[in-house]
């Protein structure tokens, strides 16, 4: 179908839209280009009533960025706080939100955007303009992922005990059907409600490890192995007081009983494995999964152990091996205990693990102990050779813990 030439915009008039120094220029731009195809863009009532949405219970509105041109809406709404999940220009944010209290997310919808960091934040603006007695708007390009995750974060911090993501998240869908966080996002929810949505997220655990996987797979996707500096010591890290109640499980190995690692450094897949549909479910896994341990650097990093720590320290990234064995670092023993790849491996129950550090069960024994220590100085330590060990003040004072 040949169409006339007058019937099409040039592609250079929607260079004004993003020329535009405001944001009403901008949405008069696009709204005249698609008239010009023949897409009517006059205001109905459909379009206003999706153009803003409030959340069920809650003085929250959720919408995209065509909901700021509908001024009758916002006063209608009695929105006093508006919070922007998006990037937004400085003449943006002087001349469209000048009677608002403003708040600017500068992210992208992409799955590697990190918006976890953002959600305490956000959720303390959101609260800030609830206690006043008035509405917020939430709104990202089109009210569908970046606005709904910032959303959906606010829902879980309220209730972390009575709400999931999913369950947030169809909360929210009850009123915007349109609402859908991208995967990385999800994924991000769903680490913020394991960490029990904290008011700070950045010195939590949960949330370095989080960091340091990202980390580990951008270097796998670079075909190498990450940097040894970039790589979290699970044992080297301090340790939380809930950490330390509960009975331990050692896995020994198995030819000369050196403890290689506890369960509090065991890295749980079961959500990978509801994912594998033509495993069977009842397939035992046959490799125990670990956070990284200080005494698997030589296998892990076999070229820093060839030269001076402190002169070569992640100086060599490349020569550091995708995958390879694990072996006991028994300096008498050296067996082999387990592999590792970077990369990731599929577990024998069909849980697909990224990085995957396992030891294989056949090689190793499992002993279980009643933890008797309950302080937040108590901490199932890794034995290590004496060279390897970090240097205390009094090194007999802990032998008694081994």
């Amino acid at each position: 179908m040949h169409l006339p030439a007058l019937a099409l915009p040039s592609f250079f008039d929607f260079l004004g839209f993003w020329q535009a120094p405001r944001l009403d220029l901008r949405l008069g731009i696009l709204t005249s280009g698609l008239e010009a195809f023949g897409i009517s863009c006059s205001p109905r009532p459909t379009s206003f009533k999706m153009a803003m949405n409030q959340i069920k219970g809650h003085n929250i509105y959720i919408g995209g960025i065509f909901s700021l041109k509908n001024k009758a809406a916002l006063a209608r709404a009695d929105i006093s706080h508006v919070l922007s999940v998006l990037h937004l220009n400085e003449a943006e944010k002087q001349e469209t939100f000048e009677p608002y209290q403003h708040l600017s997310i500068g992210v992208d919808d992409v799955d590697d955007e990190n918006l976890l960091e953002h959600f305490p934040a956000a959720i303390k603006f959101i609260q800030s303009g609830l206690d006043s007695g008035r509405g917020v708007l939430v709104h990202c390009a089109m009210g569908k992922s970046r606005s709904a995750t910032i959303c959906i974060a606010y829902l879980l911090h309220l209730q972390p005990a009575a709400l999931t993501p999913q369950s947030a998240l169809a909360l929210v869908r009850e009123s915007r059907p349109l609402c859908e966080p991208n995967d990385g996002f999800m994924q991000q929810l769903e680490v913020y409600h394991e960490m029990g949505c904290p008011d700070d997220v950045t010195d939590h655990p949960a949330y370095k490890r989080w960091l340091y996987r990202r980390e580990v797979e951008d270097s796998v996707a670079c075909g190498r192995a990450p940097e040894l500096k970039s790589v979290r010591f699970e044992d080297e890290q301090p340790m939380r007081s809930q950490d330390a109640t509960g009975p331990v499980i050692e896995y020994r190995c198995r030819k000369c009983r050196y403890k290689l690692a506890t369960n509090a450094f065991v890295v749980p897949h079961e959500e990978e494995k509801k994912d594998t549909a033509k495993t069977s479910a009842s397939a035992e896994c046959g490799h125990l999964f670990l956070h990284p341990l200080t005494w698997m650097r030589p296998s892990l990093f076999p070229s820093e152990e060839k030269a001076d720590a402190d002169a070569t320290y992640g100086a060599h990234p490349d020569d550091a091996p995708l995958s390879g064995r694990l072996t006991c670092p028994n300096p008498v023993c050296g067996s082999n205990v387990g592999k590792f790849a970077w990369q990731g491996l599929r577990c024998s129950c069909g849980g697909w693990i990224i990085p995957a550090i396992g030891i294989t069960k056949a090689r190793v024994d499992i002993a279980k102990q009643v933890n008797m220590s309950r302080g937040p100085r108590a901490n199932p330590a890794i034995r290590l050779p004496p060279g390897m060990r970090a240097p205390e003040a009094n090194d007999s004072a802990g032998r008694g813990n081994l």
